[in-house]
């Protein structure tokens, strides 16, 4: 338990805050870079098309008010309305409706919520993952969650010939030209 509290007090409701925050603008950027032209993109059956994964990103935002205010979220209950995904900006709406829940979420909660236990079952089940802090919750499954799916839109976006943004610095494209500006300037 000592190693889950020390965790727990390593993620306060405003280190949360702030990393919502910085996220959300890179989420944001990559969002707004699909072209109506990449929805139907599927790289292969069993994978969602292009349209569908922007939309879960854009959904993933829609779970923080059942994590905070519940202890148990039965998604045998959860239902969901994807709305119009036929174009990008329909789900970057969504989106933008969805963060404006999340960070409200976020800043009703109390640090004191954060050790506080919380699961995932279907329909009255057996947990699909264990039990863990709310903070935990947040920081493995939303976060990580969140930023697991923007990496493959970043390849969607690639495999159908689009630049992404870049998130954490500069794409390849601005990298190449910043070097190739160097190089320039060096000769």
């Amino acid at each position: 338990m000592l190693q889950i509290t020390v965790f727990v007090c390593l993620f306060k409701v405003q280190t949360l805050l702030s990393e919502f925050e910085y996220e959300v603008e890179n989420t944001r950027k990559l969002l707004r870079a699909i072209p109506d032209s990449a929805l139907d993109y599927k790289p292969s059956p069993v994978s969602w098309t292009t349209a569908q994964l922007a939309s879960h990103i854009a959904e993933v935002y829609n779970w923080f008010e059942d994590t905070f205010s519940l202890d148990v979220m039965d998604m045998a209950d959860y239902k969901y309305d994807k709305g119009d995904i036929s174009k990008a900006a329909n789900i970057v709406a969504r989106f933008e409706e969805n963060v404006l829940m999340a960070r409200a979420a976020i800043r009703r909660s109390k640090d004191e919520m954060m050790t506080k236990e919380w699961q995932m079952v279907m329909g009255g089940s057996e947990p699909l993952f264990p039990p863990m802090p709310k903070a935990q919750v947040v920081r493995g499954f939303l976060y990580n969650h969140l930023y697991h799916h923007r990496g493959e839109l970043v390849v969607y976006l690639r495999a159908t010939g689009n630049t992404p943004p870049g998130l954490y610095g500069p794409n390849y494209e601005e990298s190449m030209a910043m070097r190739q500006q160097q190089s320039q300037a060096v000769s």
